[in-house]
């Protein structure tokens, strides 16, 4: 099978984010790959998102739905463990996607998150995920809650 090859735009061009998103304050290797990744302050929360590559889409010219559960992990987690202090330690342990929409190639996609219970062993999340405003995909997690290291 033939590989589409779609040039990649320098960061500050066709990745650039919207006004007020900056890069995500952490990252990691696999993040690296795949991203890049944004993040805007919004009172005590924040908003994570990323502008649609050439190497972010399917066959069909959309953002792979892989990079949508990613991104979704990725903010649901972000936002529930930041939403204390110390952040919180935690792992994923169930994350569900319903798929409703597409983003196109050069969409900004973002995912606003909704902490709905946090407890002493388990989290509750949920997030809506939006391609310049229409919906792509509504996410829900479940995370461990991890023992904070020892100061």
């Amino acid at each position: 099978m033939a590989r589409m090859s779609h040039p990649e735009p320098a960061l500050g061009s066709e990745a650039a984010p919207p006004e007020g998103f900056q890069p995500l304050f952490r990252t990691s290797p696999f993040l690296d790959l795949v991203g890049p990744l944004f993040w805007r302050p919004e009172g005590e929360s924040f908003t994570v998102g990323m502008r649609v590559l050439p190497r972010h889409v399917n066959g069909s010219g959309t953002m792979h739905g892989g990079l949508i559960a990613t991104l979704a992990d990725v903010s649901l987690g972000y936002v529930t463990a930041g939403s204390r202090k110390p952040p919180l330690r935690m792992a994923t342990a169930s994350l569900a996607l319903d798929y409703m929409g597409a983003a196109p190639l050069g969409s900004w996609v973002q995912a606003r998150v909704t902490i709905d219970k946090i407890g002493r062993h388990m989290a509750f999340a949920s997030a809506s995920i939006a391609a310049e405003g229409r919906p792509v995909a509504t996410a829900r997690a479940l995370f461990a809650v991890l023992e904070q290291p020892s100061s």
